[in-house]
């Protein structure tokens, strides 16, 4: 594709590739902060509602569930109506449920609430493909690293200052369980806001918008043959193992250091949001890197780091579980959350690659990946026959064995004539 930006300068709001690359990472984390808005305060919440323990991890997964179906549609929407009118549509549709979520009173309408919040989720495909249209190849896995990182930014910044804005409104008066509820209004008037500057300061690639440069759904058409691709799959659990646990970890982590450590709501979010708070440089770093690998070694200089970073983060995991005191504990998260964070980048680094025709629908397929992980990790923390830290030394271990499944996956570049023939595809060819 012609004017795609061949480096990138993150202080720059010049033209519409910078504009967009900043625009649509703060769409991400808008949206993460609606959708995991609910997570710091569920002590409150769970208290509230008397919620048991099942039922909190019922919650988890409902978080989620949403997420892995709206990400296949949103990747499919991106390649047919273009990632700007895709991303306005999703910020207004999914800010109604954020607003409401307040009229919930009982176990059954909050967890339908918490489902239909999910669908923001999605967002996260909208930011990378966009991103992915904006850039060169051989710096799409840094653009697409930092903006999904400083994306996921939001769940660290949520963990803080929720529990901030929580505090607030009980300081004016209101009671914990009404405060809750019109703190959820702080996050939704965000992604109206955000839906407004979308649709007003990007354009769907550099060369315009999809009905004004003559993007047609016959170009748009979706080659279902992904589905047999055996690097999408690898790709995919691959996802499921860090950003999947991300998002896991981002919903229990307050109550894990409330539960285990006799942690204040507030400080416990604190320490929380740290965790989130590595995404400002972790993910970008894995992104880097890749490209860097990349460059030099070609896609399979690519699946190898990500092979290894996965590995670290399944021994960061276990050592996490193992923790006994409070010191050691945040020591061994920060050190599984880096590698955790740079396994995300280093996997949209392989993706907009694997196939260059469907990048949306591919993008789509492993982002729902990373949601159907935290589903199943969900289900470990609703067990009520294994602890938190039982659940979070099993997922270590399956981490672990992911990487080995990536360790012996051959990525590399698609070789289809058709696609050799398309200039957006040939720039392709300077990073294998």
């Amino acid at each position: 594709m012609k004017n795609q930006l061949t480096k990138l300068n993150i202080f720059s709001l010049k033209g519409v590739q910078m504009r967009t690359f900043h625009i649509t990472w703060l769409m991400f984390f808008v949206c993460f902060f609606g959708w995991f808005g609910l997570a710091p305060l569920m002590p409150t919440i769970r208290a509230e509602l008397h919620l048991t323990k099942g039922q909190v991890g019922n919650i988890i997964i409902a978080s989620v569930t949403a997420t892995i179906v709206s990400r296949l549609i949103i990747g499919k929407l991106c390649d047919t109506w273009g990632p700007r009118k895709t991303a306005v549509r999703l910020l207004l549709i999914g800010s109604v449920p954020v607003f409401f979520v307040g009229l919930a009173h009982s176990y059954t309408t909050f967890i339908l609430f918490r489902l239909a919040i999910g669908i923001i989720g999605a967002s996260f495909v909208i930011t990378q493909f966009h991103t992915s249209m904006m850039f060169a190849p051989k710096i799409k896995g840094t653009a697409n690293a930092i903006t999904g990182g400083w994306g996921n930014l939001g769940g660290g910044v949520t963990n803080m200052v929720m529990p901030l804005i929580f505090a607030a409104i009980v300081g004016f008066g209101y009671t914990k369980a009404d405060a809750w509820r019109y703190a959820m209004i702080v996050p939704g008037t965000m992604m109206l806001i955000i839906a407004y500057i979308y649709y007003k300061y990007t354009k769907d690639t550099p060369n315009g918008n999809y009905d004004e440069i003559g993007h047609s759904k016959k170009q748009a058409k979706t080659d279902w043959s992904v589905l047999i691709d055996w690097r999408i799959w690898a790709l995919t659990i691959a996802y499921a193992m860090c950003f999947g646990m991300e998002i896991t970890f981002d919903n229990v982590a307050s109550l894990h250091f409330v539960d285990s450590f006799h942690l204040s709501q507030s400080t416990a979010g604190f320490w929380a949001g740290i965790f989130g708070f590595m995404n400002l440089f972790a993910r970008a770093l894995g992104g880097i890197v890749s490209d860097k690998v990349g460059g030099k070694f070609g896609m399979r200089g690519k699946g190898l780091l990500l092979a290894g970073v996965l590995l670290l983060e399944g021994c960061g995991l276990i050592l996490f579980a193992a923790s006994g005191t409070l010191i050691m504990a945040i020591v061994s998260m920060l050190t599984f959350a880096l590698f955790l964070k740079m396994s995300n980048g280093a996997t949209y680094g392989i993706v907009p690659f694997v196939n260059t025709k469907n990048v949306g629908l591919v993008s789509g397929i492993v982002g729902a990946g990373g949601n159907m992980g935290g589903m199943l990790f969900g289900f470990l923390f609703k067990s009520s026959a294994i602890t938190y830290v039982q659940a979070f030394t099993h997922i270590g271990y399956g981490v672990i064995a992911v990487a080995l499944i990536v360790l012996i996956t051959r990525f590399h570049r698609q070789q289809a004539a058709e696609e050799a023939a398309e200039p957006r595809e040939i720039l392709v060819q300077s990073v294998a």
